[in-house]
């Protein structure tokens, strides 16, 4: 605050003294949030000489108007003109004291573009003057900080400029609002000038368009002023270099630069607008659960980041974070480090088979003993229960806050007996889909462990997510798809073999598991996945949509697959033969629409991800064929169009793959779905009509989903009237 700083004792600064005018202007950036100045000549060389105090003021919120004259460097017109035309692509994080810092300290084309984005953004508000004669210019030379609750205003000598705060002799007069009367009627009488000038009410000047701003030409104006706004980048470094031999200006500046090194060091939220109101809830519905529970949330609404903000939360209570993250997937490994980075966290350990990740956790695992240490390990399902990381793992405080992304995961076979035996006292679970169909042992499970149930401590529907806006909208179009002949007679045979083993329940529509069963269930089940017919259809839909959009943008394939992905047995789902055979096919569907397109697989083999969805975010790749490995937490928020060639009856999976499409984007306003619906032609007179009509009714409950949040959801029931009516099934009953 204003009120804190060690002003000079009688409020003068001069140059070459040891309260020189650029110690005013540092402490003045230092400790407010506004910044107002009546300027004669303006040189952006002053926000570089300044820089680590500009870096802070920016950082913390502060905002800066300025009246200057008509008369600038050439690079200072151009960054105004760039800003009033809106041709900034380039975006700064004003919240990220150090890369701002990094990116104001250098003179060079970054300074400018940032120059730029900062009027853009409404944090420089910069209005032109000149008298109204024709004659001289505006030459005004004072200012005043603000932070909300105390001003300093000033009157000066000096330009804000280079040469005038540092290099001719100047000098400059403080006004402290606390001190006196005299002080405030100054400031206020600075403010109201300011204030008038901005609205345009004093008549004395004339206002001038960004356009008509005059650049500084030494051969046209020939006075010693003029000099002061063409200055090099080494003169400005020189300058700053000499700074240190001022003691005070010294400690200024170390005293920014420590202050910066504790903001880089300290975690805090990622968004200059804080947490919204449902995360600050969550987190408060987690404490009073006894800090366990499930978040329940769409895919898109920000699971991740409501997680991270509880871990902040309890580093502010304790000013140490600990925490171990499980995940599916090596993808989610990297994608979760990033999410960690972006809250500044530190200290982040990744655990999977890909790595050599023992030293570090033993490190921090033992440092953890003896002081106060903050560390995130991000593990794979894979490697948890592994003896080599459980080892580690049981070593960890008990403080230490576990976060189970796609906690449905944490009810498989193989990591459900480890439940029972896990010390970490504080746990989040995060799903869009907590539910484990037919595993009430899984499910009740995972209830106890965060003693949580339904409807869960923090829950918001795809429903919710979608009226609220946290997902983009988006069009369903179905496609029925029929097996061949060849096809029809094999699930033909495979349903009759079924139906003599006599586990068949007509009441329930499902059978009682047995190993001969699953085999059974598991070769008819491929027969839908992989029905030839599909690529037909599939190319029909790829053909459409180019002939609409004329080109096949940002667009996501679900290519058919065989069986599902299982995460607690490798830290990747690894495509078979006959996997890869189907992924090139769909592929080089894809890329025979069109020269032009261009496509590319996502896979378990692809080395590069990163690259590829990086490539997909900017158009350069305009469709990724894929199986699972877009299926959990991948973030693809470009993707507007997705086609789901594979036909899959688990809700999880294709609630995972919808959210993957509906994830909101600035250049996206709506998504287009196409799925492709397999149904076999089962006569009313065959002994296994009731089975299929069970199978039926579980293909239906996705287009039933699907179709209920989409814009055009009575469309969509119109295409399986006749199917609906062969099967007598009600599609408000599915």
């Amino acid at each position: 605050m204003l009120k804190d700083c060690d002003w000079s004792i009688d409020r003068d600064y001069k140059t070459s003294s040891e309260n020189e005018p650029l110690q005013f202007y540092l402490d003045g950036l230092a400790n407010s949030n506004e910044f107002n100045l009546l300027l004669g000549y303006f040189s952006s060389s002053a926000i570089n000489l300044l820089s680590v105090g500009f870096a802070t003021f920016i950082s913390k919120g502060g905002k800066m108007k300025m009246v200057i004259n008509h008369l600038l460097s050439s690079k200072d017109k151009e960054a105004i003109e760039k800003a009033n035309e809106e041709l900034i692509n380039k975006v700064f994080d004003l919240t990220d004291v150090v890369s701002l810092g990094r990116v104001l300290d250098e003179y060079d084309t970054h300074f400018f573009e940032c120059l730029a984005y900062l009027i853009a953004e409404k944090r420089i508000e910069i209005k032109v003057i000149k008298p109204k004669n024709g004659k001289g210019i505006a030459h005004y030379k004072s200012g005043v900080f603000s932070d909300g609750q105390d001003s300093v205003g000033y009157k000066a000598s000096c330009n804000f400029t280079l040469y005038g705060l540092s290099e001719n002799l100047e000098e400059l007069e403080a006004f402290l609002s606390w001190e006196n009367g005299r002080s405030n009627k100054l400031i206020k009488k600075q403010l109201k000038l300011i204030d008038d000038y901005f609205t345009e009410k004093d008549e004395d000047v004339d206002y001038i368009p960004i356009n008509e701003i005059e650049v500084v030409l030494k051969d046209r104006f020939g006075k010693k002023d003029i000099n002061e706004l063409l200055v090099q980048e080494e003169q400005l470094l020189k300058k700053k270099m000499s700074l240190i031999s001022n003691p005070k200006l010294k400690k200024t500046i170390a005293k920014l630069f420590n202050d910066i090194e504790a903001i880089r060091r300290t975690p805090r939220f990622p968004y200059s607008d804080g947490p919204r109101e449902y995360q600050v809830n969550a987190y408060n519905s987690w404490v009073t659960n006894n800090y366990k529970g499930m978040f329940a949330m769409a895919t898109g609404t920000g699971k991740t980041i409501t997680s991270l903000n509880c871990l902040l939360n309890e580093y502010h209570k304790t000013k140490i974070y600990r925490a171990i993250i499980t995940v599916p997937t090596t993808a989610l490994v990297e994608q979760w480090k990033k999410e960690c980075t972006k809250f500044n966290l530190k200290n982040i350990i990744t655990v999977s088979s890909k790595e050599n990740w023992d030293k570090n956790l033993a490190f921090f695992n033992t440092a953890s003993k003896l002081i106060d240490t903050s560390y995130i390990v991000i593990v794979t399902y894979a490697s948890l229960p592994k003896p080599k990381f459980q080892s580690y793992f049981t070593q960890l405080p008990k403080d230490t806050i576990l976060i189970a992304d796609e906690t449905h995961n944490l009810g498989s076979q193989g990591l459900l007996r480890l439940l029972p035996n896990i010390h970490l006292e504080k746990r989040i679970g995060l799903s869009a889909t907590p539910n484990r169909k037919f595993d009430e042992e899984g499910n009740q499970a995972i209830q106890e462990f965060f003693n949580d149930e339904p409807p869960y401590i923090v829950s918001y529907s795809m429903e919710e997510a979608l009226k609220i806006g946290w997902l983009c909208k988006y069009t369903y179009q179905p496609h029925i798809v029929k097996l061949t002949e060849q096809e029809m007679e094999r699930y033909k045979e495979l349903s009759l073999q079924l139906l003599r083993m006599g586990l068949f329940d007509k009441d329930t529509g499902t059978f009682r598991s047995t190993p001969e069963i699953e085999k059974k269930l598991l070769e008819r089940k491929r027969i839908i996945h992989k029905a030839a017919n599909k690529l037909e259809a599939f190319r029909g839909i790829l053909r459409t949509e180019f002939d609409k959009r004329k080109n096949l943008k940002y667009t996501l394939i679900y290519v058919p697959e065989g069986i599902e992905s299982n995460y607690n047995e490798t830290d990747f789902s690894v495509e078979t033969d006959d996997e890869n055979r189907l992924i090139n096919e769909y592929t080089k569907a894809v890329s025979y629409t069109d020269d032009s397109v261009m496509v590319k697989q996502f896979t378990a083999n692809s080395t590069n991800r990163e690259e590829i969805l990086k490539d997909f975010e900017e158009g350069k790749i305009h469709v990724l064929t894929s199986m699972k490995c877009l299926d959990e937490g991948v973030d693809v928020p470009r993707s507007e169009l997705a086609i789901f060639c594979a036909s899959t009856g688990n809700p999880r999976q294709f609630i995972q793959r919808r959210g993957r499409v509906l994830r909101l984007h600035k250049d996206k306003i709506h998504a287009v779905i196409h799925d492709l619906v397999v149904v076999p032609e089962v006569g009313l007179k065959e002994n296994t009509y009731e089975m299929e009509r069970g199978l039926v009714r579980k293909e239906l409950e996705r287009v039933v989903d699907f179709a209920n949040l989409a814009m055009n959801k009575t469309d969509t029931y119109g295409i399986f009237k006749n199917i609906l009516d062969y099967y007598n099934l009600n599609l408000n009953d599915l």
